[in-house]
């Protein structure tokens, strides 16, 4: 194997061995602290342009298969891990990690110490990194990643080009894709949904020609104040359809509510999150991978409402509109991977659009 090495902005470095692509690549350095779900990680679309450090030691244990990929093809630009399995063991196994990475050109680091280095990104707060080859000179590349300018255009390099249709005879939802997974896609064939994909900037008459029963904001990766141009979109559709927003869609969901979205120090990243519902009281396990927050405070300003919040830091976790149907949260509620605690809110957006059609009836007749 050869050797390589992770440096970051702040001059520290980690040494370990290469495996998958061996080119030198930069990108914003994040820690998971999912178990499993390896591939899931590496083909979710909110890790564009990232390198991604595994906490748990062994990874490519079971290998790669053909279900647990969240996208076409991944768009992360790293993977650090401490140990990667040569030799996975699982009957859906079909290749191993390395082999995986080598033919998407993603490059690796093993045998470092990730919970040290997860640790260091905990105290310093998530900064950039660059892989490379031991024995080159590291000054030079500590001073680009300290002058590297932020990347703009994750949303535009992970959406559809063009709409695309999986047909049902259910409800008609139009989700934007800002960086989708598959498994959102899944929850709602699974409840026989019209679903109907479109690009991030389709325009809003197009929308509304294809009389959506609801609206879906997408995941997605990257700073949500970089796609301001979908503002006017969302409130425009904010008040015609019921939507339902996640991830990325939740932050862009309240920016066009008039709440604020800042950076998180190391984000949140891994399937054991915590979050309480505040009217319930009951308290689920969540999956999560973001680096931006809703700014709680600035709610105050706006008509929406804190429903979830993150046991761990009280982080706004889910929110709703009080005059709108309109909900979102930050988690992923299809996990894959993850608990599927949440999955149930794919009907709470159902029965909403049901109770929406309902009212218009009747309204109708008054």
């Amino acid at each position: 194997m050869n050797k390589r090495q992770l440096v970051l902005e702040d001059g520290t470095v980690y040494k370990g061995e290469g495996f998958g692509s061996q080119r030198k690549i930069s990108g914003e350095v994040v820690f998971n602290t999912s178990m499993t779900g390896y591939q899931e990680i590496i083909s979710d679309p909110s890790n564009c342009n990232q390198i991604v450090v595994m906490t748990y030691p062994l990874i490519g244990n079971y290998g790669i298969n053909r279900d647990d990929f969240e996208s076409v093809a991944p768009c992360m630009n790293g993977l650090i891990v401490k140990e990667a399995c040569s030799y996975p063991s699982n009957f859906r196994n079909e290749e191993s990690l390395d082999s995986f990475l080598k033919v998407h050109d993603i490059p690796g680091i093993s045998g470092i110490d990730t919970r040290k280095l997860a640790k260091h990104l905990r105290i310093h707060g998530t900064m950039r990194g660059l892989i490379m080859d031991q024995g080159e000179a590291i000054e030079p590349i500590i001073h680009a990643l300290k002058n590297m300018p932020e990347r703009k255009d994750q949303v535009k390099q992970t959406s559809t080009l063009k709409p695309y249709i999986i047909p049902g005879r259910g409800k008609r939802i139009i989700l934007i894709d800002f960086g989708v997974k598959h498994g959102i896609l899944r929850e709602l064939t699974k409840r026989n949904c019209h679903v109907t994909v479109v690009p991030y900037d389709y325009g809003i008459e197009q929308i509304l020609r294809l009389k959506p029963d609801g609206i879906l904001l997408s995941n997605g990766p990257g700073n949500p104040t970089y796609v301001l141009d979908v503002m006017e979109m969302i409130q425009v559709l904010l008040k015609k359809y019921p939507l339902f927003g996640i991830g990325l869609g939740h932050q862009l969901f309240a920016l066009a509510c008039g709440a604020d979205v800042k950076k998180m120090k190391y984000g949140h990243r891994g399937g054991n999150y915590a979050v309480k519902h505040l009217e319930s009281g009951q308290t689920h396990m969540t999956t999560q991978n973001h680096g931006y927050e809703v700014v709680k405070e600035s709610l105050q300003k706006t008509d929406l409402r804190v429903t979830e919040i993150s046991l761990n830091d009280e982080s706004v976790e889910g929110i709703k509109h009080n005059t709108y149907d309109a909900f979102s949260v930050q988690y992923q509620p299809e996990s894959s991977p993850g608990p599927e605690d949440m999955s149930f809110l794919f009907d709470e957006f159902l029965q909403m659009i049901t109770n929406s059609q309902e009212k218009n009836e009747v309204d109708k007749h008054v």
